[in-house]
């Protein structure tokens, strides 16, 4: 059975068409886009060199074997070794149905036990990512991705987890260092209340690769 992991690409408006072509050069089929906005604490270097910018975030699912390469070659030919060019990061894959896939169970735990970083999800009432990005911060975050929780054009509620995802909602990715996630996880937990019904969500993923988070 076939392993498979998530590569998420941040990039400014305008460059998810020339990631998927360049994506293509290094075997990868699809992807899909999503537009979201960079937000960064002006008193601190962001990892993610974004400002209250428009992004475009594209989202591609290979095989594990693929995805180590595809990742350099796109990062590379993207230049995200430049400040501003945009960030790669991948996730493992725990399961992929569909037409043409099925991988179920596949994550192996000694692939990301020693990651360096780890993706932040947070879900919470539109108007309030801001919120959750300066309560991040101040815990040591240095950036996030603030992204509506649906398809653009989509009328319909989705679900995650069981929760209902509606058009009023954000969801805040935030890529911080394995040292500093549960700090940052605790202080956004406090700051928005999300152990109380009704106010939220968060969740953790592991990062295998990172492209693109400058430091300095």
């Amino acid at each position: 059975m076939a392993e498979y992991r998530l590569i998420c690409c941040v990039v400014n408006m305008g460059d998810a068409s020339k990631v998927l072509r360049v994506a293509r050069k290094h075997g990868v089929k699809e992807g899909i886009v999503t537009i979201g906005k960079g937000t960064m604490n002006n008193r601190l270097l962001t990892f993610l060199k974004l400002n209250e910018v428009r992004k475009e975030i594209v989202s591609m699912v290979v095989d594990t074997e693929l995805a180590t390469e595809a990742i350099k070659g796109i990062s590379k030919d993207m230049a995200f070794e430049k400040p501003h060019h945009g960030i790669a990061f991948t996730h493992p894959v725990s399961g992929l149905f569909g037409s043409k896939h099925k991988a179920e169970n596949n994550t192996k735990t000694s692939e990301v036990e020693h990651s360096m970083y780890h993706a932040i999800y947070v879900i919470v009432e539109r108007g309030n990512a801001e919120e959750v990005v300066e309560a991040a911060n101040k815990a040591g975050a240095r950036g996030a991705t603030i992204v509506n929780a649906r398809g653009s054009g989509s009328q319909e509620t989705q679900r995650l987890f069981s929760i209902e995802i509606e058009p009023e909602k954000e969801k805040v990715i935030i890529i911080a260092k394995a040292e500093l996630k549960d700090g940052i996880v605790e202080a956004v937990k406090k700051q928005m209340h999300i152990d109380e019904p009704g106010n939220g969500i968060i969740f953790v993923l592991d990062v295998n690769e990172a492209y693109g988070l400058h430091q300095g």
